[in-house]
């Protein structure tokens, strides 16, 4: 388990083109207010191009800096105006999707007055949208709309009632004869429950899915996957991450909940298990232990699964309906880290394709153009869902 944390560490940051404060000629003007910011906050802004340029208040400062992404890294350096606002735009241009960010002024952490908070790497993060050339199937539409609402569930083995984000899909309500398949989909290291309705908007995606009849209509239950309290602030505590706590809560105290609260099928067959990265990781460790409980396993930027992993499972090629793993395709370009112990990495387009040569209902999805980031994720819960449940 410590190797296979290492590993998504080791490749789940991604670095930002962004350096030092140089606005070259060839930037376009156009800039317009992040869709993230605070209301009636100018700044934020995001051009045509993909730049982002930022503005903080911080009259009697002496070094203002922008850094973005997961840890922070890549930063933008910001130079005072005469009023005493600091301005900086970005060296190059930000991937499409959304970035959590932060402020750092004279070495103490803050967030941006100016934009929304996401709770992202143990701690609320500000955040800002690139906007991206394909985020109609993620956009708010004139159509029906299910529901995301918060349930709070006994949990004797932590000592504390739990929270879930539920999602019900469209017309849940209308019909109440009807039963649904579930998905359980996990969210990233240092993020918590909301992140998959919030940063991930998967309510709108698949509430557009529905509408366009390209997805089976299912419940997507998200709860926070760190219960062993990794020590903030240090990614590092990932290596030491115990499965067994929250793998108690998921599988004999959340499933069962759900199965009583909510009108579900409730058989491995139509239940599922899916994360992004650390919630990768999770359900790799989890669902292929426990295919009497979920039949659809999806590792989004969290793993891959091999011959190796099948052989080591028994029972898994007449059990298991659907492996989805993807990536960003920056993930898997060259220059990665050597696994944990040396040697070379496990290809994961090749095992999925040796696992799909076997017989097993294998899919493999690469996100253009992005790394480890929302966008990937958004992109492949879209690729995904259509797969799910259509055994």
């Amino acid at each position: 388990m410590k190797r296979i944390a290492a590993a998504l560490l080791m490749a789940g940051i991604s670095a930002f083109p962004l350096g030092a404060q140089t606005v070259a000629p060839s930037i376009s003007e156009d800039f317009k207010p992040s869709s993230l910011n605070q209301p009636g906050q100018q700044y934020p802004q995001v051009n045509s191009q993909g730049y982002a340029r930022f503005r903080i208040v911080a009259p009697d400062a002496t070094a203002v800096k922008v850094s973005l992404g997961l840890g922070g890294r890549g930063g933008t350096v910001l130079a005072k105006a005469p009023d005493g606002t600091w301005i900086g735009t970005s060296e190059g241009p930000l991937d499409e999707g959304f970035h959590y960010y932060h402020v750092t002024v004279d070495g103490g952490t803050f967030n941006d007055p100016g934009a929304l908070n996401f709770y992202g790497s143990t701690r609320w993060e500000s955040g800002i949208e690139i906007p991206a050339h394909d985020a109609d199937f993620y956009a708010l539409k004139d159509v029906p709309h299910g529901r995301v609402e918060q349930i709070l569930f006994p949990s004797p083995s932590t000592g504390t009632p739990r929270r879930a984000l539920v999602y019900t899909p469209p017309g849940y309500g209308d019909k109440p004869q009807t039963r649904y398949p579930v998905l359980y989909l996990q969210h990233g290291w240092g993020e918590d429950e909301t992140a998959w309705s919030n940063q991930g908007h998967a309510n709108l995606i698949m509430d557009n899915l529905v509408a366009e009849k390209k997805s089976l209509p299912f419940i997507i239950v998200m709860t926070y996957g760190m219960t062993n309290e990794i020590k903030p602030g240090s990614p590092g505590g990932l290596a030491s991450f115990d499965i067994r706590p929250f793998q108690t809560v998921l599988l004999k105290e959340l499933v069962p909940y759900v199965d009583r609260t909510y009108r579900t099928v409730a058989d491995a067959r139509h239940r599922a298990m899916a994360g992004l990265s650390m919630g990768g990781f999770e359900t790799k460790l989890i669902a292929p232990k426990n295919l009497d409980t979920f039949a659809y396993i999806g590792l989004l930027s969290g793993g891959t699964v091999g011959m190796d992993d099948v052989g080591a499972t028994p029972g898994f090629k007449d059990k298991v309906k659907l492996v989805f793993v993807s990536f960003g395709s920056r993930e898997l370009e060259g220059n990665r880290p050597p696994a944990p112990g040396g040697g070379p990495r496990p290809d994961p387009r090749a095992n999925a394709a040796a696992i799909k040569a076997a017989g097993i209902n294998s899919a493999f999805y690469v996100s253009p153009n992005t790394a480890h980031e929302f966008l990937t994720w958004r992109r492949s819960l879209h690729e995904m869902a259509p797969l799910l449940f259509r055994d």
